[in-house]
């Protein structure tokens, strides 16, 4: 891993309306979208967080994408649902209630290389970092730029939504300045995973990761300067 990318991932246990304590939960099911996946693990932490235990209190089951888990979930197939930005701000407009907000250090759109190019093209990959953390620069502070990305992507969602998805998703401890990868969320990342193989209790975070090009940049001033004068 050679930038950062998102270091925050937000994950929300959301139920149907009439659902609003553990207890009313028990039993049921929560939809996410593969086993082993970000929203399968998330869905155990909140379930956890609630006081209830994943299987055994509460069903998880694979649903797939959001369209299909917030079928099943207008549908009362599941009493719950793991989802994310925007979704999970459409759902709360339309009535349905948050449980648990999963928040975590965790790597999501990260920038990863294979060693050997690192070693036999490191010019063309400190290229490519300082302009990742350009362009981190111009989201941060080019809102309506930033804003019209999101559009793209994201369809025409109404301006609150959008706001507030642009809001979570620009914020420092999510989209860092500087760009460095966290290591405690390379080990919330190996921790699920060490369950299901043992090869991965030995891996240890630091063998993931190479910061020499971020910190060189750093270490340079070129990201201070970039954001020289920044209100915060």
């Amino acid at each position: 891993m050679i930038a950062g990318g998102n270091v925050t991932a937000d994950q929300w246990l959301i139920s149907r309306p009439e659902i609003k304590t553990a207890e009313q939960l028990k039993g049921g099911s929560v939809a996410i979208a593969v086993f082993g996946g970000t929203s399968d693990s998330f869905a155990r932490i909140a379930l956890k967080r609630l006081g209830l235990t994943a299987v055994k209190d509460v069903a998880i089951l694979q649903i797939g994408g959001v369209p299909e888990r917030l079928s099943a979930l207008q549908k009362g197939k599941v009493q719950a649902a793991m989802l994310s930005t925007p979704d999970v701000f459409i759902a709360q407009k339309k009535g349905y209630y948050t449980l648990v907000h999963v928040s975590l250090p965790y790597p999501t759109e990260s920038v990863a290389s294979t060693r050997g190019f690192i070693r036999e093209s490191p010019d063309i990959v400190r290229q490519y970092v300082k302009s990742q953390i350009e362009a981190v620069h111009r989201i941060k502070t080019d809102r309506v730029k930033a804003t019209s990305v999101l559009v793209k992507y994201l369809g025409s969602p109404d301006k609150e939504i959008l706001e507030r998805t642009y809001d979570l998703n620009s914020a420092d401890d999510k989209l860092s300045p500087k760009q460095y990868p966290t290591l405690e969320g390379i080990k919330n990342f190996l921790e699920p995973l060490a369950e299901k193989d043992p090869k991965t209790k030995a891996a240890k975070a630091e063998d993931f990761v190479d910061m020499s090009f971020i910190k060189e940049l750093d270490e340079s001033g070129f990201v201070d300067e970039l954001y020289k004068g920044r209100q915060r």
